[in-house]
């Protein structure tokens, strides 16, 4: 049997550290660059990186910045940034990808968004537009490929404890305030959101969709 291909970006973060021996363990071939292999906001980089590639079967971008700052505070280079990260870098890879997959009729790509894209945290005016957009491109990618066989969902894992979160979390007052907005009273973990994202793939029938995995609620 075939072996199948996928690559997540943002190779070490801990969500996709997570997700590597679970996917490994269900026979697929795994690549996890980090910056240094795939920086998804060079062209240049993604390219000669898929340029290596004769099939990718699942993409799933991972890869993901922030620099919060109040809005009038905010530079150009702390907005770009994180635009570049989120929202351009997905774009740059699924594109790539997706020449693959068409041809093969066949493929998934799954985005890792964020609740602040729902929500509009405050101070993340860059980060929330990023990732909003991201939801938009899922569900324009979804349209334009389900005829090639191709699905495209997105993931808001929860507030998660990484090494992303780490100075954040470390405040007992922000704690207990991202404690307050989940009806739980507590996160999701790394490994829940990793074995919900490797779940999904098998779900050959869903596309376009958003999910949410933790206990926050927002307007419709």
């Amino acid at each position: 049997m075939e072996s199948k291909t996928a690559v997540i970006t943002g190779g070490a973060g801990d969500l996709a550290q997570a997700m590597v021996p679970l996917l490994e363990e269900q026979g697929w071939s795994v690549l996890a660059p980090g910056r240094d292999e795939l920086d998804v906001t060079s062209s240049a980089s993604v390219d000669a990186f898929f340029a290596q590639r004769a099939s990718v079967d699942l993409l799933i971008n991972n890869a993901g910045v922030t620099a919060d700052r109040l809005f009038t505070n905010m530079t150009e280079v702390e907005y770009d940034r994180v635009v570049d990260v989120c929202l351009k870098g997905a774009f740059l890879c699924c594109q790539k990808v997706m020449w693959l997959m068409a041809k093969k009729r066949s493929g998934h790509i799954i985005n890792v968004g964020s609740f602040s894209a729902l929500f509009g945290t405050a101070g993340q005016s860059n980060y929330a537009a990023a990732k909003a957009g991201l939801m938009g491109l899922t569900k324009s990618l979804a349209s334009e490929y389900g005829g090639k066989n191709v699905r495209s969902n997105c993931v808001l894992p929860g507030f998660l404890e990484t090494k992303m979160t780490t100075g954040l979390l470390s405040d007992s007052t922000i704690r207990t305030a991202v404690l307050q907005m989940h009806c739980l009273k507590r996160l999701n973990t790394v490994e829940d959101a990793a074995r919900f994202i490797v779940f999904l793939d098998s779900m050959k029938h869903v596309s376009g969709q958003v999910f949410q995995l933790d206990s926050r609620t927002s307007r419709w």
